[in-house]
């Protein structure tokens, strides 16, 4: 490659004698700092740089992107500092080299970093993503040349191509590119495949010229014949690479493949396509199942086309698409062809990242990921799990009421959509319907499905089940949030009055606990506000009586301190872990929970020794405790590690009105809360009374599914029942 050759293709585009005196400067730079250097070719070292930039002005790319492309490996194959081309090209290319030299370094197949490395990958793609065109342009030189390397680093490269770039590329819309990057890179990772492949399509080359040339011959006649003004129409053969996906991932033969060849006719406009579609399928078989419409849905790399397949005549299976010229493009080079540099339009990094943004939905996500991100801090491998599975690997298309394409990993769930529309969607969720009708929370959402969510402001929010019903990374970890903040509410809840009920036992307001006493009491236990000193006495790690005995300036001696553990310690081995109960003094109690009240965790319980049955465990409030004999009492306790969930009655009365009964079942659905019996009945005075039976893991989630039951409009008293 030459700067002869180069420039004259950048000529065609970009006209401004400015530009080219600066991209002219850029070579000079590249050529005099690069000296003598050699590539492993024994080329010299500027023809890389040179063939980066030539391979960008294909795609029409600005002049500050061929002179970042020239100067690529300046910062790191040569003295060059950052400052030298700041002051001499600019900030803007000065941070595109930066950006590409960065990436240079990262190694994708060090699986110890590989998580953070991809991580780089993807915000540097964020912050300007010319930096990873000139990167994916310098990997596809380097395929082509990778003839010269060792076989180990052949094999390094290939595969690094293929998890990497080839996708990126297939994302931006970069279709030869990505075709070319796949089928280099299997020739090296699986060489007797790709051998067989080609080597099967080289033997039927001369059948399968003859019969698309055919085929071609008589789509003209007929489009001929219905006086198309203006259309071009070419063969071709699919890649070797789709070739090979489909023969390994879905286990077909080569012959089993329809879609090896394809036609592609290329017209003016839209409503050219559809009647070129109607021309074809008026004069031969449409297979079924076979059509798509990319021109109404456009995938996330923004290509538009009508794909059908066909049999013809003489019994060979086609696909044909259609499209309009500037979809071809856009098929062709992706965003590339949509921001080509022209003349006399002002450009900026922020312009082109917005029109991108604007451009690809899955580009706009990222840019939101990232900078929630930043927000959040929070690790490389969950940020990169949630871009890999939410975004690159995404492949299901299903639209919002309005008609919005929203893209979701294969098997998303309701869930993972309303998550995608919105936080506030999600959390507020209690119900979904697809296509007009209701379905489960774990229903798996399929490409053309129309969803339409039902949310209520007295919705109580996600449960830990919808963290194994949600499929994506960014509904779980919307999920997750939501549900530590609220388990983190309730500590706080539980650790206050905790104490409250401490002090007022010793005559004590809790008025003078600030965050200074808790930091000096407490911060060995790694408590440095009030705050958190609720929640571990909430967690049951610190307890109440020595909140208090602080207060009273008071210290428990030693030998009370050990006591106390002691106690602990035989509260935890005594569990019962059927029941998750305690009983003083018994390893294996014979326990049972009483129907008559059915306490759950979180109640004031008591334990009554019966003849013959073993403990039964009461609410402290059953109207039967009254009158059991006191002394077959006995002290039983909750366990602190319970897991399981526990039936208890609520009952509700309201107005009798059409779907309360729904509304009901609805706001339970949406809650950790089952639904085990339901029994209603109605008055002469219009109520319904409407008794139901649960699992719930504790008073909390009762309570919380209690209030928000209240919301729901006719609803006026609700009530746990003990009876």
């Amino acid at each position: 490659m030459t700067f002869e050759k180069l420039i004259e293709n950048v000529e065609t585009y970009i006209k401004k004698a400015e530009d080219l005196n600066r991209i002219k400067a850029a070579y000079e730079l590249a050529s005099f700092k690069h000296g003598s250097q050699l590539r492993k070719s024994g080329a010299p070292y500027i023809t890389h740089p040179l063939a980066v930039a030539y391979i960008l002005s294909e795609l029409s790319a600005g002049p500050n992107t061929i002179c970042a492309a020239i100067m690529h490996d300046l910062l790191e194959d040569t003295p060059t500092k950052y400052d030298d081309l700041k002051n001499q090209f600019g900030e803007e290319v000065a941070q595109m080299v930066e950006g590409v030299t960065k990436i240079g370094k990262i190694s994708f197949n060090d699986q110890v970093s590989q998580a953070d490395n991809h991580q780089k990958m993807l915000l540097a793609m964020s912050k300007d993503i010319r930096v990873v065109l000139i990167k994916i342009a310098d990997r596809l030189h380097n395929m082509r040349t990778i003839h010269y390397q060792s076989p180990e680093k052949q094999l390094k490269i290939a595969n690094e191509t293929l998890d990497i770039y080839a996708p990126l590329a297939h994302r931006l819309g970069l279709f030869k590119i990505k075709a070319e990057l796949e089928d280099t890179s299997l020739k090296i990772v699986n060489s007797p495949f790709y051998h067989r492949i080609y080597n099967m399509i080289e033997n039927q080359k001369q059948v399968k010229t003859l019969s698309i040339e055919h085929m071609i011959d008589e789509i003209k006649r007929y489009l001929d014949g219905n006086h198309l003004p203006h259309y071009s129409i070419s063969g071709r053969t699919k890649n070797i690479y789709s070739i090979y996906k489909k023969m390994t991932r879905q286990n077909k033969a080569f012959e089993d493949i329809y879609d090896i060849l394809a036609i592609r006719v290329i017209v003016d406009k839209i409503e050219d396509c559809y009647q070129v579609l109607g021309i074809i399928h008026a004069h031969f078989i449409p297979i079924p199942k076979r059509f798509k419409d990319y021109i109404a849905v456009p995938k996330p790399n923004m290509y538009q086309s009508l794909h059908t397949t066909i049999l013809s005549d003489d019994g060979s299976i086609y696909e044909i698409q259609i499209r309009t010229y500037d979809m071809d493009k856009i098929a062709e080079y992706g965003i590339a062809a949509h921001w080509a540099y022209k003349e006399n339009k002002e450009y900026s990094k922020e312009k082109e990242q917005f029109e991108i943004a604007q451009k690809l939905k899955w580009y706009a996500e990222l840019l939101k990921m990232t900078e929630d991100q930043d927000e959040k801090n929070e690790g490389a491998n969950e940020f990169v799990e949630t871009v890999k599975s939410d975004i690159l690997e995404a492949n299901v298309y299903v639209f919002t009421p309005k008609g919005q394409v929203v893209e979701l990993t294969k098997g998303s769930t309701p869930i993972d959509f309303a998550y995608r529309i919105h936080s506030d969607v999600g959390n507020s969720m209690i119900g979904a319907s697809v296509n007009n009708r209701i379905v489960p929370l774990d229903y798996e959402l399929e490409t053309g499905d129309i969803v339409a969510i039902r949310t209520s402001k007295s919705a109580g929010g996600p449960s830990e089940d919808w963290l194994k019903l949600a499929k994506s990374s960014h509904a779980k970890h919307k999920i997750k949030g939501y549900l530590n903040k609220l388990n983190r509410d309730q500590l706080i809840s539980m650790g206050k009055d905790a104490i409250e009920r401490e002090a007022q036992s010793n005559k004590l307001e809790i008025s003078s606990l600030n965050d200074d006493f808790s930091k000096k009491h407490f911060s060995k236990n790694m408590v440095n506000s009030l705050e958190e000193l609720f929640v571990e006495v909430g967690k049951g790690i610190i307890s109440p009586k020595t909140i208090v005995s602080k207060m009273l300036g008071k210290e428990v001696d030693k030998e009370t301190l050990l006591q106390r553990q002691l106690d602990k310690a035989k509260r935890i081995l005594t569990t019962n872990h059927e029941t998750g109960l305690i009983v003083e003094g018994l390893t294996t109690p014979q326990i049972k929970i009483a129907n008559c009240c059915l306490p759950i965790p979180g109640d004031a319980i008591v334990g009554y020794v019966t003849k013959g049955s073993g403990i039964a465990v009461h609410h402290e409030n059953c109207p039967n405790v009254k009158s059991l004999t006191e002394m077959r009492f006995v002290d039983v306790y909750w366990a602190s590690n319970i897991t399981r969930k526990y039936p208890t009655r609520i009952q509700i009365i309201g107005q009798n009105r059409d779907n309360i009964l729904s509304d009901i079942i609805s706001q339970i659905n949406a809650t950790s809360i089952t639904i085990a019996e339901i029994n209603a009945i109605s008055n002469a005075r219009l109520e319904s009374t409407i008794t139901l039976k649960v699992l719930a893991g504790n008073k909390s989630e009762i309570e919380n599914v209690m209030v928000n039951l209240m919301k729901i409009q006719s609803v006026y008293h609700i009530e746990r029942r003990f009876k």
